[in-house]
């Protein structure tokens, strides 16, 4: 694994999306952009027609994917039992230890992990991380908002909750499509398509806009012990479960990069939300997405082999 090879690797794969992640970030700083909005067009239009084309046109089978959902629900369990165990090793307060849970439990699979995955190995492991993203959208509105809620959310609403992600449902319908053969009219076929190749670069706006907004933490050890965690063992983790499932080629490349992805944005809302410590929550989010190259680049070599 030389320099040049490393070098090469982040520039190909990593760099783009730095630099409109930066751009996004320097529009948030200079001028007043509603990322809500457009998170809320990402979350509603271009996620679900982005999966729902990924499912559809790809050689992903149901055994592939089953496969993913029960990789990812591993992951998600393992790294947060590892930042718990961690958290009390390090003696840190309880809301404090919540807020690294959430953070190392789930990552950033969905503005970050999508693109890097895409230009790393293309659309067949693109495919396969996408079903990793469904399945952490998933986990992270019923266990992650409980997690955030310190005990005080209404779990029956949280599960309902499910049923209006519209990820979901692109999911269903999707599945129903290769299940009976089904063939798309062309005029919808095409405004699938347009929106699904909208989806990526509206994605990595959105991180650079949400990391604007960067709250600073207090709490040092907590900080480091989240970015910690999530960068160094999300890989090692991710490789060893994927032995573990027997997974191989593009199955392999798209669910073991997006475990090793950095904390998702997406928890920053909810800490926010449910005063989950936001300001530590954002803290760990932003210098992941800052730190990840370090361990991502040589991740990419790796799997390339």
């Amino acid at each position: 694994m030389s320099f040049i090879e490393l070098f090469n690797t982040f520039a190909n794969n990593l760099l783009p999306i730095m630099l409109i992640t930066t751009a996004g970030y320097i529009l948030g700083k200079v001028l007043p952009v509603d990322s809500r909005s457009i998170g809320r067009m990402v979350f509603y239009i271009f996620s679900p027609l982005l999966v729902f084309n990924l499912m559809v046109t790809s050689q992903l089978n149901l055994k592939q994917a089953l496969l993913t959902v029960g990789y990812t629900a591993a992951i998600i369990t393992v790294m947060g039992l590892l930042a718990f165990t961690f958290g009390k090793i390090f003696k840190l307060e309880r809301t404090h230890l919540l807020a690294v849970v959430l953070t190392v439990a789930f990552g950033n699979t969905g503005n970050y992990g999508l693109p890097l995955v895409k230009f790393a190995f293309g659309d067949e492991a693109l495919a396969v991380a996408s079903i990793f993203y469904v399945t952490t959208t998933i986990l992270f509105n019923t266990v992650g908002v409980v997690i955030a809620s310190l005990g005080h959310l209404d779990l029956k609403s949280a599960i309902l909750g499910v049923f209006k992600l519209p990820i979901l449902y692109a999911v269903i319908v999707a599945l129903m499509v290769k299940g009976f053969g089904l063939q798309i009219p062309l005029p919808l076929s095409r405004t699938i398509e347009i929106a699904a190749n909208g989806a990526i670069p509206a994605m990595i706006i959105l991180l650079g806009l949400e990391l604007a907004h960067i709250q600073w933490s207090q709490s040092l050890r907590a900080t480091s012990l989240g970015v910690a965690i999530k960068l160094l063992l999300g890989p090692v983790v991710g490789l060893l479960f994927a032995s573990l499932f027997g997974m191989s080629g593009h199955t392999r490349q798209g669910s073991v990069i997006e475990s090793a992805m950095p904390a998702a944005v997406a928890t920053t809302v909810v800490a926010t939300e449910y005063k989950l410590e936001p300001s530590l929550v954002t803290a760990i989010v932003f210098f992941g997405t800052l730190l990840s190259p370090l361990t991502l680049t040589p991740l990419i070599v790796l799997l390339s082999r």
